[in-house]
């Protein structure tokens, strides 16, 4: 297992990520950030929390769990749920700027945005992603990166957060060739 991100450039990806979703929405005005559990709710947190320092501004934050919604549950063991938390004023009208740890085949974005039709309506949904590996089995693509990181099918990504974890870091292993 090898580190490739360590707590500051994570740090320094997200204050990044922050100051492109505020000239992206051209300000902090009707803008709201979601996590997809688990980490991906940590980091969301986070990143409105910079955005909100630095545009003085306050931008919500909170989780979309898309469990449920995944097109994979019969070939892949599922997690709990999570709670779904949206912040209050909902999403109709506003930018909703998804945020997940990392970006691979593209079905949890699915997944989320299936979610977020059932909750609302929003004016625009952004992706956010710490970490985008590639392997993409869908056409989506992220709006905001912290770092391109290609890596090979039998490598796994962990993120780890302070939050859950203890620790910020990024690590790539290898599982079963």
């Amino acid at each position: 297992m090898r580190t490739v991100l360590h707590a500051a450039d994570i740090s320094r990806a997200l204050t990044r990520i922050a100051h492109e979703v505020l000239e992206s929405n051209k300000g902090a005005d009707r803008l709201v950030v979601l996590g997809i559990p688990t980490r991906g709710v940590a980091l969301a947190d986070r990143v409105a929390e910079l955005i909100s320092s630095i545009s003085g501004t306050r931008v919500p934050s909170g989780a979309l769990d898309v469990t449920m919604y995944r097109d994979d549950l019969a070939r892949h063991p599922t997690r709990t749920p999570a709670p779904t938390s949206i912040p209050e004023g909902g999403i109709d009208g506003v930018t909703v700027v998804l945020v997940d740890d990392v970006l691979f085949s593209g079905r949890t974005i699915r997944a989320a945005l299936d979610a977020l039709g059932d909750i609302g309506r929003p004016r625009a949904v952004r992706l956010a992603t710490l970490v985008d590996r590639g392997h993409r089995e869908l056409p989506i693509r992220p709006d905001f990166v912290g770092k391109n990181l290609p890596s090979a099918s039998h490598e796994r990504i962990n993120v780890r957060v302070v939050e859950y974890d203890g620790e910020d870091a990024v690590t790539i292993e290898e599982v079963g060739r």
